[in-house]
């Protein structure tokens, strides 16, 4: 038997300490949560992406009493700015959730069907997307997807 071993490395920063840039995106995710259609959960996701030209496009969650066809806030948001922006890449993403009249203490982490489309938007422009998970007591961060899902599927795996 051979045995893989996977190991992602997180950053752990106190909001203070993210740069002008990074507080601006979080705080654009955060102004975002209020936006969100959650009825059913109350769960409010934000999410924001910062383009390459620089523009920043913020998106939340937007649920439905047929529960599967909703969309998460990183999807909505992602898929905005191609839509807006087909030629420019994201360089970040920052997501943030309110719950119970509070953010979380906790970061808030992209599912994994969020994931697998932000590993798409960064395979198809060839450049590390830097993801921002916001937390009350602490912002994790990943310079690019492929740290938050190793073993991806990806389109190299069509051709074969």
């Amino acid at each position: 038997m051979q045995e893989i071993n996977l190991t992602t490395k997180i950053a752990v920063y106190p909001l203070e300490e993210c740069s002008e840039v990074e507080k601006k995106l979080i705080d654009r995710a955060k102004q975002a949560t209020l936006g969100s259609y959650a009825p059913y959960s109350n769960f409010r996701v934000g999410a924001a992406v910062l383009l390459e030209n620089g523009e920043i496009i913020a998106g939340n969650n937007q649920e439905n009493a047929a529960y599967p066809s909703g969309l998460c806030a990183e999807r909505t948001t992602v898929f905005f700015a191609h839509a807006a922006y087909p030629d420019q890449k994201i360089i970040a993403i920052a997501v943030a959730a309110w719950s119970n009249g509070t953010f979380t203490s906790n970061a808030i982490t992209p599912c994994g069907g969020c994931r697998q489309v932000l590993l798409e938007s960064e395979n198809r422009f060839q450049s590390p997307m830097r993801v921002l998970m916001y937390g009350e007591e602490g912002v994790y961060v990943v310079d690019s997807v492929k740290q938050l899902l190793p073993l991806s599927f990806g389109d190299e795996m069509l051709k074969s």
